[in-house]
């Protein structure tokens, strides 16, 4: 066709070729030549679509199938490591063709929907959503339906049925409805339950009956049997039915643990901590919910009412005795946290608890002494890293961080422990690294203003001494007090209230010019060179160890000329050169030397238990001073019983008052006329000391304004000496007349 279309145009002339038609032919063609491109590109639409899909499957399977081919080819190449993955892999080799990354791949990224929704309205949208979620909502209201209200009548039968039969059943009930119980003291967010208690009287009902019976009704459904000794404890895990009961049981100790949170009554929250003894046993075989319980038990323990404070610590002890590698060593610190934080604040209401603290933390360490040796040995290095600071630094910051009532009690603790668990090899060498402590916390401010903390020191060493049969040289820091000191100083100022030195560590300048910083001290010091001698009065080196305070004493009483002061120290000389003396005699009669250890410790023992005669008055005044220091805790004061007379002041708006009463008529006087005073003035002219007066008085007025201090009897002489000289003769009179008054009473008098 191209060739005999090429032959005509070529025949063709030019004004044929315009004339002629071959737009149309050539627009034919054109048709022609789109509708067979437009048939191939339909014939091979379908034909791509299909190799893309093709490739897309195969790129989605490509991956997984040629893993497979690996791993078969892989047990031609090499049998061994093929065997060894049959062996040990068999997830590798039984791969799935269908399993593929790329369609997770896929799945991160979004693709949009083939159908666009249109706009609707809100209304539909909620129609189609109560459409769906009509099946729930009626599941829920049957749920709703189904919560049971506790009441009374069932409490009742629950109990019955728990003394005759418990079962698994009937305890599944009552943990229910326990749980529904403590749930409300959540508050309205509380856990959906299947009872619901609404009454208070139900929840005092429920509670109670849950507290008394519940632990009884568990021992007989688990068929749990007491041991004869007393000492072992049964765990309920050892029984053949824990596991069935296992959950219930879980949701009731939980539910003991919320319910002791929320109560803030002391007596509710003893009766809870009782139940919670009680329920030990079953605490142990869940460490969750027994570590729940720690954390309460520790919250009593150190803010608690006396007794719940007692049940905590009894609890505490109680899971540390039977589960000693599991629970001592956290139980442990976290009490010493709890010590160390409860007592920042001393005062005579909280030394008790502080000592109850010190007390049962101490029974704690007695449990494991090699746990107690890593607990002591960290902590009394830290208060030694806090010393060593403060004597470098030499600031205030860290003399505050060893001056203070925290590093105070902690040595004391310490001190309690190793004098507690005193024949121990494991803590023996701590003795030493602690008094070195306590010797450089006493040097470190050795200023009058610390006395107070200096005793609590020295009373810590003399309990450390006596305990441990360790010398340490406490006199020394008591008998420098006596020197320092000048007793014979008057008072700056009075008080009435005695200085408790034992709450408090440092001194106000206040304080030491006050008449009861001197008296508290010669107490102070009398008790404590009091108690370190009797520690030492049965030792073979007493006379040896009095002799120095002996002088110093001598030189006290010398010097003081204060028989208040000098009576009590009199009497401590007295009781020392007495014990020395006894000593002295008993020692003389012996025939073993001085190298003899076992002779000489023998020795001791016998004189001690002899008794001495320091030993024997120390017991008498013990009781005496046990009494007062329990009147000090208590608040009353020593002085109480005296009756003191007390100045009455008046106060400075009183003072002026009775003054304008006193001055009144005088400055009437010179305000009024002439013919009031009866004086002879001229008209219109003042004299000289008028105006000086109404000056003066003017003056004195303002410095009552002010509030000035001056005494009434200074200011009636400044009124006399200005007051006018001239008296008129009706004056004279009186005067005359009061005269002969005076004359008559001293007559009457004689003649009497």
């Amino acid at each position: 066709m191209a060739a005999k279309q090429k032959r005509k145009l070529q025949e063709l002339s030019v004004e044929e070729f315009m004339l002629s038609g071959l737009d149309s032919g050539s627009d034919s063609e054109a048709d022609g030549e789109t509708k067979q491109q437009n048939g191939l590109q339909t014939s091979n639409e379908p034909q791509e679509l299909e190799s893309d899909a093709l490739t897309t499957g195969a790129g989605k399977l490509g991956k997984a199938t040629e893993h497979k081919k690996q791993l078969s080819r892989l047990q031609d190449k090499d049998p061994e490591f093929y065997k060894f993955l049959q062996a040990n892999d068999q997830t590798l080799l039984n791969f799935d063709d269908t399993d593929s990354s790329d369609d997770e791949d896929e799945r991160k990224y979004h693709r949009l929907p083939a159908t666009l929704e249109a706009a609707g309205s809100d209304d539909d949208d909620d129609d189609d959503e109560e459409g769906e979620e009509g099946p729930k909502a009626s599941k829920k209201s049957k749920k709703a339906l189904e919560i049971i209200k506790v009441t009374d009548k069932m409490i009742k039968d629950w109990k019955t049925s728990m003394k005759k039969d418990p079962n698994p059943r009937l305890f599944r009930e009552v943990t229910q409805a326990f749980k529904a119980a403590v749930s409300t003291t959540k508050g309205e967010g509380g856990v959906q339950c299947r009872y619901k208690v609404a009454d208070s009287s139900v929840f005092n009902a429920l509670v109670l009956f849950c507290i008394r019976d519940i632990y009884g009704a568990l021992q007989r459904m688990l068929n749990l049997k007491p041991e004869k000794d007393q000492k072992r404890l049964v765990l309920p895990s050892s029984s053949q039915r824990w596991q069935k009961n296992q959950i219930d049981i879980k949701m009731y100790l939980s539910g003991v643990v919320q319910l002791l949170s929320c109560l803030t009554e002391s007596t509710v929250i003893s009766a809870v901590l009782r139940h919670a003894n009680q329920l030990v046993p079953y605490y142990l075989c869940l460490p969750k919910q027994c570590r729940h319980l720690v954390k309460q038990l520790m919250k009593q323990w150190s803010t608690g009412e006396e007794t719940s404070r007692v049940l905590a610590f009894l609890a505490l002890n109680k899971m540390c005795r039977h589960k000693q590698e599991t629970y001592l060593n956290p139980i442990l610190k976290q009490m010493y946290i709890s010590y160390v934080q409860n007592c920042k604040f001393t005062s005579p209401n909280a030394l008790p608890m502080i000592n109850f603290m010190q007390r049962t933390l101490t029974e704690m360490y007695s449990l494991d002494t090699q746990a107690s040796y890593q607990h002591a040995f960290i902590y009394i290095r830290q208060l030694a890293i806090h010393l060593r600071n403060a004597m470098t630094m030499k600031k205030k910051e860290t003399y505050q961080s060893v001056y203070n009532w925290q590093y105070i009690h902690c040595l004391y603790l310490w001190c309690r422990v190793l004098s507690t668990l005193h024949p121990s090899d494991v803590l023996q060498p701590l003795i030493y690294p602690l008094c070195q402590v306590i010797l450089g916390t006493i040097k470190l401010v050795p200023t009058s203003r610390y006395y107070p903390l200096r005793m609590h020191c020295c009373r810590a060493l003399t309990l450390l001494s006596s305990s441990t049969n360790t010398f340490v040289p406490v006199l020394p820091f008591l008998l420098e007090i006596l020197q320092q000191v000048d007793f014979n100083k008057k008072p700056g100022r009075m008080s009435k209230k005695p200085i408790n030195f034992a709450v408090i560590l440092k001194l106000s300048n206040i304080n030491l010019t006050e008449k009861a910083y001197k008296d508290g001290l010669i107490d102070q010091l009398y008790d404590l060179i009091l108690e370190h001698f009797h520690t030492q009065s049965s030792s073979i080196g007493y006379p040896e160890l009095a002799l120095p305070a002996v002088i110093q004493l001598k030189a006290f009483l010398k010097e003081c000329k204060v028989a208040n002061y000098c009576k009590p120290m009199r009497q401590l000389l007295e009781k020392v050169q007495e014990n020395s003396s006894h000593i002295t005699g008993r020692r003389q009669k012996v025939a073993f030397g001085v190298a003899d250890a076992t002779a000489v410790a023998a020795w001791e023992k016998q004189i001690q238990e002899e008794g001495t005669p320091l030993s024997r008055y120390y017991s008498q005044w013990k009781k005496l001073r046990e009494k007062e220091i329990q009147l000090e805790i208590s608040g009353k004061d020593r002085m109480e019983d005296l009756d003191l007379p007390e100045i009455k002041r008046r106060k400075v708006q009183e003072k002026k008052v009775e003054d304008k009463k006193e001055f009144k008529d005088l400055f009437e006087s010179d305000s009024g006329s002439d013919e009031d005073d009866g004086k002879l003035k001229i008209k219109g002219k003042t004299g000289p000391r008028d105006d000086d007066y109404d000056e003066d008085m003017s003056d004195m007025s303002d410095e009552e304004a002010m509030g000035g201090d001056s005494d009434d009897d200074d200011e009636e002489e400044e009124v006399d000496e200005e007051a006018p000289q001239p008296l008129s003769s009706s004056a004279l009179i009186k005067l005359a007349e009061g005269d002969e008054d005076l004359v008559e009473d001293l007559e009457l008098s004689d003649d009497d």
